[in-house]
């Protein structure tokens, strides 16, 4: 096991180097938090993430320290886990209108299709779903493993700038890590555009994410969050308070989406 993952994360740092990074071109709120780090004791010991980690049922902690690095005017999007907010509530999200609009036409059934029901969300939505993460930590990547749609994010600890513009967007983006004492700091970029809410809310391909993550005091609790902006269907920025359990041993299940689940929401004929 650790023979296959050290192969593997060589491998994959060097198809990172592959790539060069453009600069980035615009500095925002968001961007700003990932890229001013808060200065740490140099002896504070990084801690290990790695593991199985299973979202906690309830309320996240709201770690203080974390809160602490949350720009200023970003709402707090409270449907973290299992809970959606009903259609029409975008948690204190302030859609434009473009956005608004085709939220407010938007159904359910609208992605409880063949062609759409196994398509995967990005981390923005993905990451808060009541579903376990397993975390593989490295010096010169973190590979985080999603057991929803069985989501693989690889982050680049050994890189400062993203992918070119024109680099393909995903669904789990481009990601870049680094340490800031005790945390772990995730900026992300390259989203495909998909939900925010669950609930007709959509961000767009130029959507911008930033996570940290941060053990609890007893070593058993990881806490994050997750600030996310984005120019074009957004008026304010948001941020979800997220904590897992580790349960150390286990793993994450395949996924394993059947399209044909979505015939199950077909509404009902009339009589």
């Amino acid at each position: 096991m650790t023979l296959r993952l050290s192969i593997s994360v060589a491998a994959l740092a060097a198809i990172a180097c592959s790539s060069a990074p453009a600069p980035l071109q615009e500095t925002s709120p968001v961007q700003q938090a990932a890229s001013s780090p808060q200065v740490t004791p140099a002896s504070q010991a990084r801690p290990d993430l790695s593991g199985f980690w299973s979202l906690n049922r309830g309320k996240p902690v709201r770690d203080p320290a974390l809160a602490a690095r949350i720009p200023a005017g970003t709402v707090i999007v409270d449907d973290t886990g299992g809970p959606e907010l009903p259609i029409g509530d975008y948690g204190g999200l302030k859609p434009k209108p473009e956005a608004l609009a085709v939220a407010k036409a938007w159904k359910p059934a609208d992605d409880m299709t063949l062609d759409k029901v196994c398509s995967p969300p990005s981390i923005i939505y993905a990451l808060q779903g009541p579903f376990p993460i397993e975390i593989f930590q490295g010096t010169e990547l973190i590979v985080m493993k999603l057991e929803y749609y069985d989501m693989v994010r690889i982050i680049f600890m050994n890189r400062t700038e993203h992918l070119p513009p024109d680099a393909p967007h995903t669904k789990v983006g481009d990601s870049i890590g680094h340490w800031e004492g005790d945390t772990l700091v995730v900026d992300t970029t390259h989203l495909l555009a998909a939900t925010v809410t669950n609930n007709g809310l959509f961000h767009s391909d130029n959507a911008r994410v930033v996570e940290r993550f941060r053990l609890g005091a007893d070593g058993k609790t990881l806490n994050a969050t997750q600030e996310f902006e984005d120019p074009d269907t957004l008026e304010n920025r948001g941020v979800r308070f997220i904590t897992w359990t580790a349960r150390p041993g286990d793993h994450v299940f395949p996924y394993e989406c059947d399209p044909r689940f979505a015939e199950n929401y077909k509404p009902a004929e009339a009589p």
